[in-house]
């Protein structure tokens, strides 16, 4: 799927604090992300992240964020790019998010600056330090439970392999994989700062009801002020 050029880089964006729900595009079988965006920034989602599988091209890839970047802009919400860490650094992304088979933390941080968010997968305790040692931001911790939104995926960690990374790193750590709002309060209780969803929106009938009902779910009394 191709998007029109942008030919505007963005100036540097201000990044507000972390946010605590991170809404993840979905291009699965060439679905047009940008409506399930607009629907999760209108209903106060903080952060966006850019992702699109490794079949679509760096273009396709820039042409997305920056429209995700100008969308989040307008909300006062982040916008992450998943992977791509030149794709970021061109558009002056509020930053990335890096998996096991991606650029380094350290490198990307040296690529992007000491001001970027730069968010890092990580599944046990032993790479969750070593990520946050070389200056994650954050960590993304998952499958929290099973999903079908990425293939590939190692058996779900369930709330005690969260704890355990929880317990193990001083960064916030976002849960991701299977995530809907009914699972949020056990994911908080687990020590997550928040989570990552994809089909909890973009499957949803009303992606901005999902939305809100997540962030309703975040924004309990019982969630961990870490």
């Amino acid at each position: 799927m191709g998007y029109p050029e942008i030919s505007v880089r963005m100036p540097p964006v201000a990044a507000p604090p972390l946010g605590r729900l991170h809404v993840i595009t979905d291009t699965r079988g060439g679905r047009d992300p940008l409506p399930d965006v607009r629907a999760a920034l209108g209903a106060g989602a903080p952060v966006i992240q850019v992702r699109l599988d490794r079949r679509y091209g760096d273009r396709d890839a820039y042409d997305l964020a920056a429209r995700c970047l100008r969308l989040c802009a307008g909300a006062g919400a982040q916008c992450l790019v998943n992977d791509r860490v030149h794709v970021a650094a061109a558009l002056a992304a509020h930053g990335v998010h890096v998996g096991v088979t991606d650029l380094p933390v350290a490198a990307t941080r040296r690529v992007l600056g000491p001001a970027a968010v730069v968010g890092a997968t990580a599944r046990d305790p032993r790479t969750a330090r070593a990520a946050a040692a070389e200056g994650a931001t954050y960590l993304g911790v998952g499958p929290s439970y099973r999903t079908s939104t990425k293939d590939g995926l190692p058996a779900p960690l369930g709330p005690a392999g969260v704890a355990a990374v929880v317990a193990s790193v001083p960064v916030p750590v976002i849960a991701i994989g299977g995530v809907t709002a009914a699972r949020v309060p056990e994911l908080l209780s687990a020590g997550a700062y928040g989570v990552a969803v994809v089909g909890a929106v973009s499957a949803a009938a009303d992606p901005a009801e999902a939305t809100r009902r997540l962030l309703q779910a975040l924004a309990a009394p019982a969630a961990p002020g870490r």
